[in-house]
């Protein structure tokens, strides 16, 4: 195990210090201009020439690489919310110093970026030939940093079964050794020294050097799944050396001596470990497979689309009817919004043919298999039937739980549910839901769990009744009995960080933090973000990872906000409050019942309570329970009445009880708890 032990000195490694200076990156001049975007720094020579600054949303670029023939804008996007009725107010708003919307920091297709870092390339090899690189790439966020500073902990991996070693992590803990490269010597040679493993916060891990005892000034962290974190023996059967930290070289004269008493009796990495990280980053899906997806315009139907990009499980979907591949839709790939060719048909849901007559080369169907499985159910007892009341998640307003009827019962146990008081004339706004889905409840679930509940818009009488409103809208409860009470032991725990998709745009994936517990209920806050923008997501949805989890796949990750606005360096008055608040295009309009434009390219109809329609620019999402414990709009309390629900009451006190505590700030056992959140 130990024969890779290298005693040599690096005192007399100078010579390998004037090498690595020539691969250094010089510093950028302050007086040279720079673009940044998507992560990236593009300095760009010709100072103001050739640069353009988006009229919509601020974001600074190259000229020849903004959309329009007038180059005012730097996507299609911002070129319709432009024309839009939220133009006004989005303008005034970086006028008067605010921080630019998270829509302003999404991310940039890729042949944008590569066109972008292309240009300013070559500008700069033309204008000036000398060593220093033109594409300056910035440090993204620093997580280890981050959870460092304010003692933070992160959600374990085996949280996440959908991630890369989801299943198969739960033996790495604190104390564990590992060999990895070390970065406290002067020679030329790559050599390694074997670390411990101080705290553990999702793929990454704070390492200490094996002689440095309690003292963690020289600590770092590391991605565990990178290539370069190896098992202790690696280096002996692969022949690397083994040298110790040169600022803790004088502490020992047999280093060997000291390895062996170190590491006898102590835990390593599996021989397997980085074979197993390859073998769980394969992913079934391929570009070109064609698949029913959600139709963004129509939330009632289904149209197929083909898989442009695949990146950690997350799929790029192009609608087949989009000329040019921006009419885009993300999500994971175990998202319950997309199956195989002809589930719209097997099931009776509504679809919608493509008027594509000719196939692209290479297109092939995805198989069946790939896709999300759901419980299998009874339908031929007591189920859903038309008109029956629930609560359930506006897919329109993901901040609200409210009041739903099921509209159609279609095969396999899925449903067509409408919000009451919302619904357009022609049902194209019915949403698909599982009856086994953690997105439905049952009535009084919401008051049960101290969750503000929408009410239908138009409905006058406060505080709403559940009682009231079935006897005068001579409807009935959905049964119980038939919603779902399955809860994972999922390990989570209220303050734990992870990575987040924000559902609003869901090409985004952020910094966040589970804040509250409710059986298997997250609630998700986006650091940085105001806490009207929290979004309720299960326990087991595609759409949470670990932290580390885009360095591992190369997704970008979205920092803080407030971190962001420090970045981004506009000619607009400096932001007077602390925390930035994602307002996103608020500007509110009426619209027909028919028009709901739900897309990356246009703004959407978002259902509030007051009974306008909030225009804003996210695509249709996964409806993830969001939760309006906190939202501002939510204004309407409801109450019930003891005498006449009672048997109702107890019913759904029943389905709290069996799911586990009311609110549950552990990790989601069957454990009966009464306390409640003040």
């Amino acid at each position: 195990m130990f024969d890779g032990y290298d005693s040599c000195s690096d005192d007399t490694s100078s010579s390998s210090s004037s090498d690595d200076s020539e691969d250094e990156v010089p510093s950028i001049p302050a007086s040279l201009p720079i673009i940044k975007n998507n992560g990236q720094v593009y300095t760009y020579p010709d100072g103001k020439a050739g640069m353009a600054t988006c009229e919509m949303c601020g974001m600074v670029g190259v000229r020849d690489a903004f959309y329009s023939k007038t180059k005012r804008f730097c996507s299609v996007s911002c070129s319709r919310s432009y024309s839009s009725n939220s133009k006004k107010a989005s303008i005034l708003a970086r006028l008067q110093g605010k921080p630019p919307t998270k829509k302003a920091k999404v991310l940039q297709k890729q042949p944008l970026m590569a066109k972008l870092a292309a240009y300013a390339q070559y500008q700069a090899s033309q204008q000036n030939q000398a060593k220093s690189k033109s594409v300056i790439p910035i440090e993204g966020f620093d997580w280890g940093q981050y959870v460092g500073a304010n003692n933070l902990v992160g959600a374990p991996v085996s949280c996440f079964k959908h991630v890369p070693m989801g299943n198969c992590w739960g033996d790495l803990e604190e104390g564990l050794r590992i060999e990895v490269p070390n970065t406290d010597t002067t020679l030329s040679a790559k050599v390694y020294w074997v670390a411990m493993i101080v705290k553990l916060t999702g793929f990454k891990a704070r390492l200490r050097y094996e002689g440095f005892d309690s003292d963690g000034n020289q600590d770092f962290w590391c991605n565990l799944c990178v290539s370069e974190v190896h098992p202790v023996g690696w280096c002996a059967s692969n022949g690397k050396p083994l040298v110790p930290p040169k600022s803790i070289q004088h502490k020992y004269s047999n280093w060997k001596a000291f390895l062996v008493k170190r590491l006898t009796g102590a835990k390593t990495l599996p021989p397997d470990f980085a074979s197993k990280v390859e073998e769980s980053r394969n992913y079934p899906f391929k570009k070109l497979m064609r698949v029913e997806v959600v139709d963004k315009t129509h939330l009632c139907r289904t149209r197929v689309a083909l898989v442009e990009q695949v990146i950690g499980g997350r799929l790029r979907l192009v609608y087949e009817e989009s000329e040019d591949g921006t009419d885009d839709f993300w999500c994971h790939m175990l998202s319950p919004l997309i199956h195989y060719i002809g589930w719209s048909r097997s099931i009776g849901h509504r679809f919608k043919r493509s008027d594509v007559s000719r196939k692209t080369e290479g297109q092939t169907e995805a198989p069946a298999q790939l896709f999300l499985k759901v419980k299998d159910v009874d339908q031929s007892g007591e189920w859903f039937r038309d008109g029956m009341k629930l609560e359930a998640i506006d897919p329109l307003n993901l901040s609200a739980i409210c009041v739903a009827t099921v509209r159609k019962v279609l095969a396999d146990g899925y449903l067509m549910i409408a919000i009451d008081g919302s619904e357009a004339a022609d049902g194209s706004d019915w949403f698909c839901y599982h009856a086994t889905s953690p997105s439905i409840f049952p009535v009084g679930f919401c008051e049960i769990n101290n969750i503000e509940l929408a009410p239908p818009r138009g409905y006058t009488k406060r505080p709403f009744k559940w009682f009231d409103y079935l006897r005068e809208t001579r409807s009935i409860a959905a049964p119980v009995k038939l919603f779902s009470k399955d809860i994972p032991n999922h390990g989570f725990r209220a303050g734990m960080k992870l990575e987040a998709v924000d559902l609003m745009e869901p090409r985004l994936v952020c910094v966040a933090t589970v804040t509250r517990i409710i059986h298997r209920l997250l609630c998700i806050h986006f650091d940085g973000w105001e806490d009207e923008y929290d979004q309720w997501v299960d326990c087991e949805s595609p759409d949470l990872y670990p932290v580390g989890w885009c360095q591992l796949t190369g997704y970008q990750l979205q920092p803080p906000a407030a971190q962001t606005t420090r970045e981004i360096q506009l000619n607009v008055t400096k932001q007077k409050k602390k925390t930035p608040q994602y307002k996103g295009q608020k500007k509110k309009r009426k619209i027909s019942l028919g028009r709901r434009l739900v897309g990356f390219g246009g703004p959407f109809r978002r259902r509030t309570f007051s009974g306008d329609d909030d225009e804003h620019t996210p695509p249709f999402l996964p409806p993830r329970l969001p939760g309006s414990r906190r939202h501002p709009a939510a204004e309407f309390g409801h109450s019930f009445n003891p005498e006449t629900l009672l048997q109702l009451k107890e019913e759904v006190d029943e389905f709290t009880i069996s799911q586990g505590i009311s609110d549950q700030e552990t990790n989601g056992s069957s454990k009966y708890c009464t306390k409640q959140e003040p």
